[in-house]
């Protein structure tokens, strides 16, 4: 039949059409969220950075390309801690749940020869007992850190609160969401007539799960935070050892039309000669710079001073830049 097979073709057609816009979808969604979160964090590393020299990021007009380029590395140090973290966590999650399965086998009977010293019952109560002090832990560490949150307004001058702050409401949240878990498994291995019901024992479900849902919320919200911490260090951090190394900068000769009046001791000003045609007359050595925006140049003297200034140079053919060769022959 005609009419049934080109039916059949429009239905098959939809389908793939509709495979593949779900396909796209789910690629695009992480791809967009990744993007933005390196976006983020490549923006407050370089706020941090260029506010040690009085520059508001905004000023300098970089493009979100350059963010995202920048992002990288105020990323690696977190990376790698969750990376390492997340190792731990996985071997003591094998380690315990070997216990358990353990503790499991021998209260049932297992199929061998008991094994000497053997008591599930007192081993699948140990494990309850120290879950359930991990879980006291956490909600320690929690509370610890929503104190901390409170206190802001009198702590505020404390190096550290940016990061220890949430670093004490994951860890805890973390150890909390963990140890609900293992000891609902440590709760299905009491024999059936013992056993509470569920919602005897935990909750409703529709709780139970929302719970878990707020819970997990705010681990990711609490990493954010500290993420977002250790980027405003390594910015100023970065900020710091250009400060001290302004002699890795590029060197500029910048040549103005009227006299810039730079007070710093490193800045070397000379007067051109007068000549027909001649529209700079005042020649500027021991600059360097620091970054280049989209329509100006940030300069910075050769040491670094805190009665310094960045100079802003516009590049509208107001003035004129060299850049030097670095003193060192091929």
């Amino acid at each position: 039949m005609p009419g049934r097979s080109a039916v059949a073709g429009d239905k098959s057609a939809a389908g793939q059409l509709e495979h593949w816009v779900s396909l796209t979808a789910t690629i695009a969604a992480p791809v967009t969220v990744l993007g933005a979160l390196l976006f983020y964090f490549g923006y407050v590393s370089s706020a941090a950075e260029y506010a040690y020299f009085g520059i508001n990021v905004d000023a300098i007009g970089l493009s979100t390309r350059d963010y995202v380029m920048r992002s990288p590395q105020t990323l690696l140090v977190p990376l790698l801690v969750l990376t390492l973290v997340s190792a731990g966590f996985l071997t003591l999650n094998v380690a315990i749940r070997r216990r358990i399965a353990w503790a499991a086998e021998q209260a049932s009977g297992p199929a061998g020869p008991p094994e000497p010293d053997a008591d599930p019952a007192r081993e699948i109560e140990y494990i309850r007992q120290l879950l359930r002090g991990s879980r006291i832990t956490g909600l320690a560490m929690v509370t610890g850190g929503v104190v901390l949150l409170l206190a802001y307004p009198y702590i505020r001058g404390w190096a550290f609160y940016g990061l220890a702050t949430p670093l004490l409401i994951a860890f805890g949240a973390a150890i909390i969401a963990y140890a609900a878990h293992a000891l609902t498994l440590v709760h299905r291995l009491r024999p059936a007539p013992d056993r509470p019901a569920p919602d005897q024992a935990d909750g409703p479900v529709l709780a139970r799960r929302t719970a878990g849902v707020l819970i997990y919320v705010v681990i990711a919200a609490s990493i954010f935070w500290a993420t977002a911490t250790v980027a405003q260090w390594s910015g100023r951090g970065l900020a710091r050892y250009d400060a001290t190394h302004f002699g890795e900068l590029p060197s500029v000769i910048l040549d103005s039309r009227e006299r810039l009046f730079l007070r710093d001791p490193w800045i070397e000003e000379t007067q051109l000669p007068r000549s027909q045609g001649q529209t700079f007359h005042y020649r500027y050595r021991g600059l360097h710079l620091l970054i280049e925006g989209q329509d100006r140049m940030f300069l910075v003297p050769g040491s670094w001073s805190a009665s310094d200034s960045t100079l802003i140079v516009p590049l509208d053919g107001s003035v004129r830049v060299q850049f030097q060769f670095q003193d060192q022959a091929p």
